[in-house]
Order: structure tokens, then C-alpha cells, then sequence
């Protein structure tokens, strides 16, 4: 199978799994911060995604390898695990929250988040182009070089900190502010997962150290 067909078929069964994955629990199909959401998540996805295909379709392979098996490090294995599922609970909870009525956020707070995850998403495809070698698994590939410009030269991670505005804007755009209680576990689990990530690279990858210690941020920039 081609890898153009791959992604046309993970990207329909994306959306119509995160689509269940918002309707159902809410138990309606009147949930216009979920139609504003996926919306934008479509177009934003599709968009950046035959971008990536028409522009290094190697970018793009490297990146579907995703998930437990992917991983060489055990640890890592249990990292992902924990972050899938956080992933499938963050559009259930806020879709039940809309349901009850437990926080529900101003219309221009929703508008705000979908901007966010905008944001986010468009830091993560920079970050790609930057460095094709920026897989969804932790990993140094024989030919990889080190990347220290750009995003790169703000944080060590922008990867990493493109997902956690899109983890930060998703509840606001689904229209729940408990939803944000999330941030805490994956703070948690990025800063062990990065942790880990840069022991590897100080092996594996020629420079890092020295990059390390031009770069201080990991994750938010003047911050950590």
C-alpha cells in the first residue's frame, strides 16, 4: 500500500474516531464547539499533511511510525501508553462536561482554543520541516545531524512544546475548563519523556552536548 493511501486512510479513521469519541459521550450531535473543533482539525491536518507529502514524503513515513511497538526504550513504551490514553479520555471528559454542564467557557474562550491548537499544530509542522528527522518515537538515525536554529535555537524541544499548546487550546475550543486539569499529567510525562529523550541524544547524537549547553529551555521558552 502506498503511503499516500496509508494517510488518506488513517486520517479519515482519525477523524471518525475523534468524532465518536466527542459525540457520543455527549450525547448529541448539538455541540457546536465539537463541529468548530473537528472542523478546524480537518483542514489544518489534511492541509499540513499533503503539504508534508508533496514537500519530503520521508517526514511523513517517519511519523506514522508511531506508538508502543515503535519504541526502543522500555520506558518510553509505558509513556506512550499512558499518553494515548489521556488522548482518548481529554475528548470524552470534555464532551461529557458539555453534556452536564460542569464548566462551561464563554464562546470567545472556545474561539480562542481552536486558535491555540492552530498554533500549536503549525509549530509542530514547522518544527518537521526544520528537521526531518523529528519522529513521533525517540530515536537517532544513522545519517542525523543536529538541528540548533530556529525553533531549535529557542527550545530543544519545540516538537514537544507545539503539542502542549494544542493539549492547552483543546478543552478551551471543546468548551470545558476542568479539561485543562490534564496539562498536569502531561507536564509530567513530557518533562520524564524528555528526561529520557535527551539522555539518548547525549549519547547517540554528535553535538548535543554542546547544544545543551547554548540552548537552556527545554520546553517554554525563559521558563524550563
Amino acid at each position: 500500500m502506498s503511503t499516500d493511501l496509508r494517510v488518506a486512510i488513517q486520517s479519515v479513521l482519525g477523524l471518525v474516531a475523534l468524532g465518536a469519541l466527542l459525540f457520543i459521550p455527549a450525547g448529541t450531535l448539538d455541540y457546536w464547539q465539537a463541529w468548530v473543533f473537528l472542523s478546524v482539525y480537518a483542514v489544518l491536518a489534511i492541509a499540513s499533511t499533503v503539504y508534508l507529502l508533496r514537500k519530503d514524503k520521508a517526514i511523513v513515513e517517519r511519523r506514522m511510525r508511531v506508538g508502543q511497538k515503535a519504541e526502543s526504550r522500555p520506558v518510553q513504551k509505558v509513556v506512550v501508553l499512558v499518553i494515548v490514553n489521556l488522548s482518548i479520555a481529554l475528548p470524552v471528559f470534555c464532551a461529557l462536561d458539555h453534556r452536564f454542564g460542569w464548566s462551561p467557557v464563554p464562546t470567545a474562550v472556545s474561539l480562542i482554543g481552536n486558535a491555540m491548537f492552530a498554533v500549536g499544530l503549525g509549530i509542530t509542522m514547522f518544527t518537521m520541516l526544520q528537521n526531518s528527522y523529528a519522529s513521533a518515537n525517540i530515536t537517532v538515525e544513522s545519517e542525523q545531524k543536529l538541528v540548533s536554529t530556529g525553533l531549535y535555537g529557542l527550545v530543544r524541544h519545540p516538537m514537544y512544546m507545539g503539542a502542549l499548546i494544542m493539549v492547552a487550546g483543546m478543552p478551551l475550543a471543546l468548551g470545558s475548563w476542568w479539561g485543562l486539569a490534564v496539562l498536569i499529567p502531561v507536564l509530567a510525562l513530557y518533562a520524564f519523556r524528555i528526561h529520557d529523550e535527551e539522555e539518548l541524544l547525549g549519547q547517540q547524537l554528535a553535538g548535543y552536548g554542546e547544544y545543551m549547553q547554548k540552548v537552556h529551555y527545554r520546553l517554554v521558552p525563559l521558563v524550563w
